[in-house]
């Protein structure tokens, strides 16, 4: 393009992959069929979060190759409400009731997991590597995909928790996979997911009511990441009474995993990028480190409680209780007590991240 204010003939440059003149139906096309292909490649690795990973890889390439295909709003506030769903189904009644068994040592490892991740976190705004918010939000050791979506109604950078959050998911699920081999965890029983099972209407019809008026009442209300809250307390409190059977095929749980996977990846920047590669040494040294004494605790479990390495392992695993959840599913080890850990520090994590991430950023600021 000749600039007006200049005679001089244009520099020649490189040619570059670029998707800015293209029109906008080729942007979504490249979207969906990146997606695809980092979809199937991860899935050949067994990674839980390959349908959000994929979908926000793929945005990412294409949102700094020029494109701009933007997701509708309304659209991710109801993907948000599916997932909050889909955290709820996965908490069974079994495992509030296993918390109400064993309550000082759930008590005892939560409190001891969430301090070591807080205390990292804190260590990464203090060395200026990222803002207290997100340094906090992205070392949560929740669900990962709630730890993203509530962290942007508190401040922090949705693109930075998200990089800190599924990186460590990735990690922790390689180093999953290896415990698993050492100690002879796999189940051999373990089949393959069926994507189109036969449709349940009135259980569909339920969660859809449950996802979307929950969102829609989050967002009505400007409830801090009420999208993914209301829909999930919602869930919990018509299960658990009873009220109402749920049912989330996985084919919709994919297409909700893709719309945030999406809504993320195309937020991202080249100076964005750049950030999070300066930081990656120190987020994989954190990472590691949480695993290191995560994993020195589960061995606490094994010798003070009786409790099986793997059960141990994965219980205290900050990975994220969905992720682990299906890890856990795949293993030869004790479900109930897993998820029950699980569930119980995502709650704590919930409830405390908030106030947590305040006094971070405050302190951290006083450096």
């Amino acid at each position: 393009m000749q600039h007006p204010e200049s005679d001089a003939p244009p520099a020649r440059r490189s040619p570059r992959l670029s998707l800015a003149a293209a029109p906008p139906p080729l942007h979504w096309a490249a979207l969906l069929a990146l997606s695809v292909v980092f979809v199937a490649a991860l899935g050949l690795l067994r990674l839980p979060a390959a349908v959000l990973l994929g979908p926000m890889a793929a945005g990412i390439l294409v949102a700094i190759s020029g494109g701009e295909p933007r997701v509708p709003r309304p659209a991710f506030f109801a993907a948000q409400g599916v997932i909050g769903c889909m955290i709820a189904i996965s908490i069974p009644i079994f495992t509030i009731q296993k918390i109400a068994d064993d309550w000082p040592l759930m008590l005892g490892s939560v409190a001891f997991v969430v301090v070591a991740s807080n205390a990292l976190g804190f260590a990464l705004a203090r060395w200026g590597l990222l803002p207290g918010t997100t340094a906090v939000w992205g070392s949560s050791p929740g669900a990962a995909s709630a730890m993203t979506l509530m962290s942007e109604s508190y401040g922090a950078d949705i693109r930075l928790v998200a990089f800190m959050q599924y990186t460590r998911v990735v990690v922790v699920v390689l180093v999953a996979s290896v415990a698993i081999r050492m100690w002879g965890g796999a189940d051999p029983g373990a089949t393959g997911m069926t994507w189109f099972p036969a449709v349940r209407w009135l259980p569909l019809a339920e969660t859809a009511a449950i996802a979307i008026g929950g969102a829609w009442l989050g967002r009505a209300l400007r409830v801090p990441a009420g999208p993914l809250l209301i829909p999930l307390v919602a869930t919990l409190a018509l299960q658990g009474s009873g009220l109402a059977t749920l049912d989330l095929p996985p084919w919709l749980l994919a297409l909700s995993y893709s719309v945030v996977g999406w809504s993320i990846g195309l937020r991202f920047t080249r100076p964005i990028i750049l950030h999070a590669v300066r930081a990656l040494p120190q987020v994989l040294g954190s990472i590691l480190a949480l695993i290191a004494v995560c994993g020195g605790f589960g061995a606490c479990l094994t010798i003070f409680a009786g409790i099986d390495p793997l059960t141990a392992f994965l219980a205290t695993s900050p990975g994220g209780a969905d992720s682990v959840a299906i890890i856990a599913a795949f293993s030869n080890v004790d479900l109930p007590f897993v998820m029950a850990l699980q569930t119980a520090r995502l709650l704590v994590v919930i409830a405390t991240g908030p106030a947590i991430a305040r006094f971070v950023a405050r302190h951290a600021a006083r450096r």
